[in-house]
């Protein structure tokens, strides 16, 4: 009994000192595989974070980042709609508006404020020129505006030298005056108006056909600022006196009127004429 109780004991002991270490080695082995396998994954983790750290990885993951900080092409093709829009539509915010703009005056001479300055200019001036006509007390001339337009003026020639032939026409013909366009350009008073006769149909007293007038201080080289439309008219008036004007009493021809765009072409060529060859009368001084 004792024997087999020892036997038994033995046994236990055994199967205790088999076991256990059995156990214990297996779970150091457990351990230590667990501990190989933790140092190949870090390992190959270093590995891996080394192969990343190479200057050609670097270089691409850097471009990478980049590229995902720089906007696309559809990004950058809606942005430069988006300033052209703003350049040309003039509205949105301040800072690209005024890139936008100083572009643009760099690129586009600003012509605008020229012809609004221009145009206060003539306004001024022919504002006050009306307002001097008719202070006139001798009846001289009179003007009215054409459809309102204060830069198309009919004026009215009521008075000529009355020791002249063409008076005396004016008296027979009971023609109480002589009628004249005079168009005003945008530049005006630094380029002179654009003036012809109307009515009544006149012969020589340097009125040629259309109604031109042969005046060289009606053109560019003889016109001044200093000028003023009343001047400009008593200066024809000498100039009919001077080259002998007649009113024409031609059946037929007397009541043929006078063009506009004949008198444009007839001035433009008499123009290119004097400049060619000179203007020898009438001069500036005698109209």
């Amino acid at each position: 009994m004792a024997t087999l109780l020892r036997k038994i004991g033995l046994i236990r002991l055994h199967d205790r000192d088999t076991e256990d270490p059995k156990h214990h080695q297996g779970s150091l082995k457990g351990t230590k595989g667990n501990t190989k396998n933790t140092k190949q994954h870090c390992q190959t983790t270093n590995e891996t974070n080394n192969l990343l750290s190479t200057p050609e990885i670097k270089a691409k993951k850097l471009d990478q980042h980049n590229s995902k900080d720089k906007p696309s092409v559809k990004d950058k093709q809606q942005g430069k709609d988006a300033n052209e829009k703003q350049q040309m539509g003039g509205g949105g915010g301040g800072g690209g508006i005024g890139v936008g703009k100083s572009a643009t005056s760099a690129s586009i001479p600003p012509l605008a404020p020229h012809r609004q300055h221009c145009t206060q200019v003539r306004t001024r001036r022919l504002m006050k020129e009306l307002q001097e006509i008719r202070r006139l007390g001798d009846n001289f001339i009179t003007v009215e505006l054409v459809d309102d337009n204060l830069f198309d003026w009919n004026v009215k020639l009521h008075q000529v030298d009355k020791d002249s032939a063409l008076w005396q026409d004016m008296k027979e013909t009971n023609t109480e005056f002589i009628l004249l366009n005079v168009s005003f350009p945008d530049n005006f008073p630094f380029s002179p108006p654009f003036m012809r006769v109307l009515t009544p149909r006149l012969e020589n007293g340097y009125v040629l056909d259309g109604g031109a007038i042969c005046m060289e201080l009606l053109t560019p080289r003889g016109w001044s600022s200093a000028y003023t439309v009343e001047a400009v008219m008593r200066q024809f008036a000498a100039s009919l006196v001077k080259g002998q004007g007649r009113i024409c009493r031609k059946a037929g021809k007397s009541k043929k009127a006078f063009s506009r765009k004949e008198a444009e072409a007839t001035f433009k060529s008499l123009v290119k004429t004097h400049e060619k060859y000179g203007w020898v009368s009438p001069p500036v001084s005698d109209g």
